[in-house]
């Protein structure tokens, strides 16, 4: 098979070439998008699922719908040492550049305020510079407490976007890495202009613990988003995923194929696409069989190993490496009855596995646990974050 004409392509964050098994939520945001123009109340949304099945790309497809209805929209990327107030402030003046409208110089005061209040006393390389020529506001967005502040800043946002008739959407990437006090601030923000009928919402994706971190800093959080869990594809979409740029490219697969390639990738988006790559790169003709497949596998997977599987690893100590170690190890002892759908382990028994108490775990659970590498799925209970890796880390001894 033409190597130049590979339609795949696995990647963080890239569009695949076809976007299989996302309709329903593709087709619930555009009733949010039109139910927030007509004035009607609506809540922001939440999209959880482990690393690889594609959240990022359905939150780039989600904004690009709300591009096409004409709406401003910015979108950041969380981390766990920044502070909100600047990435959020870069996507809220790209989107309201977005409106399409001349942006009044009290808007856009409020979010040079907004930005700038997390600057004062730094030097002046690390003032935020956003390519606004006007004064920060005085006396709005800048009072240091970013829960007013950000209430100010999308009240005012908020008002322009009503004013023109369009919406405003602000789209947030791996959302879990958002400090303790930015999630209460943004909590209480999407309450407040909820209640105030605003033409704002926020789309969130994060990992499985996600709502928990909302629920804990507000508990409202729960009735303010809704949440919708991505995961792995079914094998109708997994087998679409597969064949529809393969027609595109006229070739094809052989229904063993098909099901071999369900079988080595799980449904899970990353992997199919990672799959089909490297299975069209080394089957000779179309259509391509199951024997293609058992070929391509140990390339398929050692590329995993390497760009999914190992970059995590590597971001663990010696101590920490244990833990998942120990982890995968317990979730194979599990009893039929103590196994869940998301693969996780007690806490205790991975303890069990290597001989020590729990409470002398802690830090090594904590630690990744604040990497994102795990999450716990339930009180006394984790899981890895990254599908497969349980056979992964397996693999290496």
């Amino acid at each position: 098979m033409d190597p130049i004409r590979n339609p795949y392509a696995p990647g963080a964050g890239q569009r695949p070439p076809e976007l299989a098994g996302r309709d329903e939520q593709l087709g619930a945001f555009e009733v949010v998008l039109e139910r927030v123009a007509r004035g009607r109340p609506e809540r922001s949304l939440v999209l959880t699922g482990l690393r690889g099945v594609g959240k990022t790309v359905l939150l780039n497809a989600l904004r690009s719908a709300a591009v096409r209805r004409g709406w401003g929209t910015g979108k950041l990327e969380a981390r766990p040492d920044q502070s909100l107030r600047r990435p959020l402030s870069s996507a809220l003046h790209q989107a309201v550049r977005e409106l399409g409208h001349p942006v009044p110089d009290d808007v856009l005061g409020v979010i040079r305020a907004f930005a700038q209040r997390d600057s004062q006393g730094a030097k002046l390389r690390d003032v935020w510079n956003p390519g606004i020529d006007v004064p920060a506001a005085k006396g709005r967005a800048d009072s240091g407490d970013i829960e007013i502040d950000l209430v100010e800043l999308l009240t005012d946002v908020g008002g322009l976007a009503g004013d023109v008739g369009k919406g405003v959407a602000v789209f947030i990437d791996e959302m879990q890495d958002l400090g303790a006090d930015d999630v209460s601030a943004l909590c209480a923000a999407c309450h407040e202009i909820s209640q105030s009928g605003l033409p704002v919402i926020v789309v969130g994706a994060g990992l499985p613990h996600l709502p928990a971190v909302l629920s804990a800093s507000k508990s409202y959080s729960e009735r303010l988003f809704r949440y919708q869990r991505i995961d792995r594809l079914g094998r109708e979409a997994a087998d679409r995923a597969l064949t529809a740029p393969a027609t595109e490219e006229e070739a094809a697969y052989d229904e063993g194929a098909l099901a071999a390639m369900y079988v080595a990738t799980g449904g899970y988006p990353y992997f199919i696409q990672a799959y089909g790559k490297a299975v069209w790169d080394v089957a000779p003709r179309s259509p391509i069989t199951a024997a293609d497949v058992a070929v391509a596998a140990p390339e398929a997977e050692a590329e995993l190993a390497v760009g999914f599987f190992g970059s995590r690893y590597e971001r663990a100590t010696p101590g920490e490496r244990d833990y998942l170690r120990a982890m995968a190890d317990a979730a194979v002892q599990l009893h039929e009855e103590d196994l869940d759908g998301v693969g996780s382990v007690p806490t205790a028994d991975v303890a069990a596995v290597l001989g020590k108490k729990p409470q002398s775990l802690s830090p090594a659970r904590d630690a990744l646990l604040k990497k994102g590498l795990i999450y716990a799925s339930e009180r006394g209970r984790i899981a890895f974050t990254v599908p497969h890796f349980g056979r992964y880390l397996r693999d290496r001894t």
